[in-house]
């Protein structure tokens, strides 16, 4: 495999993780936080990466404990543990 085979991998294998995250940050900060600039918007970009490292390091756990990606499991896992940082990070406000 070259390298942009493994890049176009790795991108795969986040992107669940980085569009949950966007939602679910989009969900926490509300729509006004998706300006392009301001507090608000740096408010969105930091629930934004907390949420998608969340997201990554459970595609990961998923990976090592399944020996490979895309299980059904992995996915509810990813949904259960953003959705529940998400919650306690609207619900801290």
């Amino acid at each position: 495999m070259g390298v942009w085979g493994f890049v176009l991998h790795l991108l795969n294998f986040v992107a669940p993780a980085v569009a949950v995250a966007g939602l679910l940050s989009a969900a926490v900060v509300g729509p006004r936080g998706l300006a392009l600039w301001g507090p608000r918007a740096r408010r969105w970009a930091r629930v934004w990466a907390v949420l998608a490292a969340v997201g990554v390091a459970v595609l990961l756990a998923g990976l090592v404990l399944h020996g490979r990606d895309g299980k059904m499991s992995t996915y509810a896992a990813l949904v259960l543990a953003t959705g529940s940082v998400a919650a306690w990070w609207r619900g801290r406000r």
